[in-house]
């Protein structure tokens, strides 16, 4: 669709989203799939995963009769944003989008996705809550999730053994072998100066709620205890020197450093093994998986899906089949086929199901090579974790502009050039504020 009267309803939604009283857009649903047209409905689509064109040819060859998707890659998540922005003002937009959790919430304020609640309610339980609530804003749903998000942390069991350290339980003993490992030259972690999600997950875990909706407003707090809770962890792993600052703008060399040894740990999601065994040379079987370190005194909690591993298929507003479109993201996530190909580190992007049995694809996300005797264990370090993620997480309507601030603040936490608490203190102001300017109703 490229026309003038959708690039008004864009502007209109968009207006609609950023009401001083509303909260979020209440557009969504206009196309309800009744073509009268013969044949099958071509859906357009994007994304970006590794697999995906696999899974799309797999899809169209079981719909020859009603629906085909026409798949464009695009280069990354970042790049999607943009792009879409772009055909969202030209009135042009695709009727499936890959994207993840962080940006449904901005796009629903814009007026850009569709509410297909209707089409996709009835297979709410495949699906398990976490990931399910990735596609959710205020009870309605924009996607079907595509992947969920088991966090947990990879260590060099060589290294560890080395130096008489046990994998860490809690954060405190995190930060005990980052110190005890700083003695031999070794970093307990590595903080990207461009990649603030360290601030992000910590504070998720933590119970920190940086958005929540307040009656009819948005209320921000940067400085709540989990958050402050959070920064308290971050800060004395800067303020030791136990982090190694490797840009991920050279990923190969960030690799090769924990191939080398010298970062001992990750906190990672299991499409991010991928990256590690197709740069590894030197460590294969020296890798194992313990659960995400807790708060000391907490139960076991791990973060909610973010763009490390909340994947959904969303569907647009703009979109003129959408009982279509809602049909094929379900397949596309409950297929067996298809999701097994998505799982594989080999033949996908290695990300775990969004469904609420995935343990049957765990052996697949996981890579045998890279943790050798540790394999086995390592599947139920997954499986647990997968029952622990945090599902009350909100991602703000401004989320985008959000997180290119916070940026730039973390870079100078990373070189110690501001305290994580002085950070936070800007993040509230300018939160409320940039809120504010968008006309949005905001508390804090």
């Amino acid at each position: 669709m490229n026309s003038t009267s959708s690039r008004r309803r864009f502007a209109r939604a968009a207006a609609a989203g950023l009401a001083l009283t509303g909260l979020l857009s209440a557009c969504g649903g206009s196309g309800d799939g009744d073509s009268s047209a013969s044949g099958p409905v071509t859906l357009p689509y994007w994304g970006w995963a590794n697999g995906q064109e696999a899974v799309v040819k797999a899809f169209n060859a079981s719909h020859k009769e009603d629906i085909q998707l026409k798949y464009t890659k695009v280069t990354d998540q970042l790049t999607m944003q943009k792009q879409l922005t772009n055909a969202l003002k030209a009135g042009n937009a695709p009727c499936l989008v890959q994207n993840t959790a962080e940006y449904v919430t901005s796009w629903v304020s814009q007026g850009a996705l569709a509410d297909i609640t209707k089409y996709v309610e009835s297979s709410k339980d495949k699906f398990n809550a976490g990931s399910w609530a990735a596609g959710q804003v205020q009870g309605k749903t924009y996607g079907v999730p595509t992947s969920s998000a088991p966090a947990f942390t990879i260590y060099r069991t060589d290294l560890f053994a080395k130096y008489g350290l046990k994998a860490p339980k809690t954060w405190d003993d995190f930060i005990a072998a980052g110190k005890e490992l700083k003695k031999h030259d070794i970093k307990i972690t590595n903080y990207a100066g461009e990649d603030p999600s360290t601030l992000e997950v910590l504070a998720m875990q933590a119970g920190a709620h940086w958005y929540s909706i307040d009656g009819n407003s948005w209320k921000v707090n940067f400085q709540d205890e989990g958050t402050l809770k959070a920064a308290k962890v971050i800060q004395e792993i800067v303020d030791n020197d136990l982090n190694s600052t490797l840009s991920f703008a050279d990923y190969a060399a960030v690799q090769r450093n924990y191939d080398n040894g010298g970062t001992a740990t990750r906190q990672i999601s299991t499409w991010q093994m991928a990256g590690m065994v197709q740069n590894f040379t030197k460590s294969f079987g020296k890798w194992a998986l313990t659960p995400w370190p807790t708060f000391t005194g907490e139960a076991a909690k791990t973060p909610a899906g973010t763009n490390q591993s909340g994947g959904v298929t969303l569907v647009t507003e703009e979109c003129e089949n959408q009982r279509q479109a809602a049909e094929a993201a379900l397949w596309m996530s409950t297929d067996n086929g298809a999701v097994k190909t998505m799982a594989s580190p080999t033949t996908g992007n290695g990300v775990m199901p969004a469904l609420a049995d995935s343990d049957a694809y765990v052996g697949e996300a996981i890579s045998d090579k890279l943790l050798g005797a540790n394999y086995e264990p390592a599947q139920q370090i997954v499986k647990d974790s997968l029952k622990t993620v945090t599902a009350d997480w909100t991602f703000g309507p401004d989320w985008t502009a959000m997180f290119t601030e916070l940026q730039a603040g973390w870079a100078k936490v990373v070189s110690k050039d501001q305290k994580v608490t002085d950070l936070l203190a800007h993040m509230q102001e300018w939160t409320v504020n940039d809120l504010k300017s968008r006309g949005i109703s905001v508390e804090g």
